[in-house]
């Protein structure tokens, strides 16, 4: 069995090089980081919507805007089609390498609350909120067109098993989601902001929640 030292847990989790030594430090000797988290983009509101009369090209007019969000890498990062979570803007693998596991929650010894707390940790710079997971494969967005992850938004066996009303709720006020709108450090947040997006999703499932048109090839 392997015997984690303090140092070694620090490597996993991501800690800067100046935090993994062994000597002794003076509460108070290490100073807060700066965090320069980038503006998130900004997002239409759904009053943006209100000249579009037809309700069907309402809803899909509504689910393109809130395809900006569902593909933004707050959120594709941990919604990836493979076993292997990302990180970064440019969907890097994760570092160190970890894997999905049997339950989403990474593999025996190295799940994902080893490091990732019920909030962010601003000196290592590891992201955390309330139940850090993996979503489950079914729930893969990665590379998704917006027509393709509106098809998942609607399909249960590719939502969580949610009604259209319950996602809603989900994605208004579930703290993981709410994450990606304060994702710490020096990452950018998804576009708008939490409220805004359920308001969307409310929008589109009141709108009759039709899809957009699908790609052309």
């Amino acid at each position: 069995m392997w015997t984690w030292t303090l140092a070694a847990l620090l490597v996993a989790c991501g800690a800067p090089l100046a935090q993994q030594g062994h000597h002794r430090v003076e509460a108070g000797s290490i100073p807060e980081p700066v965090v320069r988290t980038p503006p998130a983009p900004p997002l239409r509101s759904v009053d943006s919507f209100s000249g579009i009369t037809d309700p069907s090209a309402r809803a899909a007019a509504l689910f393109t805007e809130i395809a900006t969000v569902l593909t933004s890498p707050r959120c594709v990062n941990c919604h990836p089609s493979d076993d292997q979570p990302r990180q970064r803007d440019d969907h890097q693998p994760h570092e160190p390498p970890v894997w999905r596991g049997p339950d989403d929650q990474g593999v025996p010894g190295l799940e994902c609350t080893s490091c990732h707390q019920q909030s962010n940790l601003a000196l290592s710079r590891v992201p955390g909120a309330p139940g850090w997971h993996l979503a489950p494969r079914s729930m893969g967005w990665m590379g998704r067109s917006p027509r393709q992850l509106c098809d998942a938004f609607v399909d249960p066996a590719q939502n969580g098993g949610r009604t259209l009303d319950a996602l809603v709720e989900h994605v208004s006020h579930d703290a993981l989601v709410g994450w990606a709108w304060s994702p710490g450090a020096d990452r950018t947040p998804a576009p708008g902001s939490q409220a805004e997006f359920g308001a969307l999703v409310r929008a589109w499932v009141d709108a009759g929640a039709t899809c957009p048109a699908p790609e052309v090839p």
